[in-house]
Formats: C-alpha cells, structure tokens, sequence
C-alpha cells in the first residue's frame, strides 16, 4: 500500500473545500474568513492532536501576526508579502518564548502558565495604545491593488491556506511527526528511547505559532484592522 496516499487524500480534501466554498457561499469575507480560521486550528491541531499539550495561548500567536503586519503596511509600507513573512516570524518568535517556559512544566501546570501568557499579552496589547492602538486597535490595514473584491482576497488566501495545509502534512507524516505522536501517548517512554521531549515540545510549539501568525496576519488585512 502506498504510505503517500492518505497525505494525497487530505489534501484533495482540502483542494475541494476551498474550491467549493465559492459555491456555497455568496459572501468573499466570510469564505475569507473560514480558511483563515480553519489556519488557526490547523497550528492548534499540531500542539494538541499531534504533541497533546492543550494551549490556551494560541491568541497571543494570531495577535502578533495581526499587529506585526497592520504596523509594517501602515507605518512602514512594507510590500505585503515581506509584511506576511513577518508576521509569521513573529508568530514564531512568540511561540518559542512561550513554549520555551511553558514546556517546563505538564498538564494542568502547563494549561495555566500558557493561560497567564495570553492574559499578560492582552494587558499588554491593551495599554500599549502607542503601538497597537489600545482598545481601538489598528486601523486602515491595506491589501494590494490585486485583491481589490473579498473574492480576489479569498482567491489569495486559498492559495496560501492549501500552501500551508501541503507542509503541515508533510510535517506530519515525517519522522518528527510520528515523534510527536509518540510523545503525546507516552511522554514517559518516548522519553526513555531517547527523545529529546522538550526540543520535541518546542518546535511543535514554534511551528504552530508560525501557522497562527500567518492567520492572524492574513485576519487583519481581510477586516482592515488588527483589533
């Protein structure tokens, strides 16, 4: 049997949702909208399907994504695809940050300190009015001339979105994949073959923020604002 099927078969899966979104829905927003989402759960899906570490602190990913690239097309005017390459850098500049701490610790420990994590970002984000513009955000976030219609926009971000749905399977089904999953049913004897658990841990970590940086990134310049 072949091993690469299965990957083949998701994929196609995926190819039909965002062909056949058009089809069933009348909105570009909200078809927009929906992949983006389903972005974000897909780098959820990576920490708490593959590696079992429930975070709570996914929105600080998904903000930073959003700030980053509502500062550099606003204050900066930085070409949108350097203004997106950021915002997942940040994403994963702030998943190693708090993976880095967060891993230290196991179950409901480690749900509570990645919870702490969010409420400092949000208390951050909410009095540093000066950068993200506090409670009112970020406004006027621009998108090129080429995605001037929601249906234009949504055609990018379907691009995008099936780009990233390709390489998380490809992570996946790797060998760090199958780590993974090792270290989600049996944390105690993968560790005793030799895995390195947190290295394991923390790259999960930094590619799940990397995937919510994206959403958040591709989020703020669907609504226009990085709330």
């Amino acid at each position: 049997m072949n091993i690469a099927m299965p990957r083949k078969i998701t994929f196609l899966l995926a190819l039909i949702v965002a062909l056949g979104l058009p089809l069933v829905l009348r909105s570009g927003s909200l078809a927009s909208e929906v992949l983006i989402y389903a972005l974000a759960a897909l780098g959820c899906n990576l920490l708490l399907g593959y590696t079992g570490l429930l975070s709570f602190g996914q929105g600080i990913f998904f903000g930073l994504g959003s700030y980053t690239i509502a500062i550099l097309l606003t204050r900066l005017q930085l070409p949108m695809p350097l203004a997106l390459l950021a915002a997942i850098a940040m994403g994963a500049l702030g998943a190693a940050l708090v993976g880095w701490v967060a891993i230290r610790q196991r179950g409901t420990y480690f749900v509570m300190l990645t919870l702490a994590f969010a409420q400092m970002f949000y208390f951050v984000a909410y009095t540093a009015s000066g950068l993200t513009g506090g409670d009112n955000g970020l406004l006027d976030v621009p998108r090129p001339a080429f995605m001037d219609t929601p249906w234009k926009y949504y055609a990018f971000v379907a691009v995008v979105f099936l780009i990233a749905f390709g390489l998380l399977l490809r992570v996946t089904d790797s060998v760090f994949g199958r780590t993974l999953l090792a270290i989600r049913d049996n944390e105690d004897r993968a560790a005793a073959v030799g895995y390195d658990l947190k290295r394991f841990k923390l790259l999960a970590f930094v590619i799940s923020g990397a995937v919510t940086g994206l959403a958040g990134g591709l989020h703020a310049m669907m609504t226009g604002i990085a709330p």
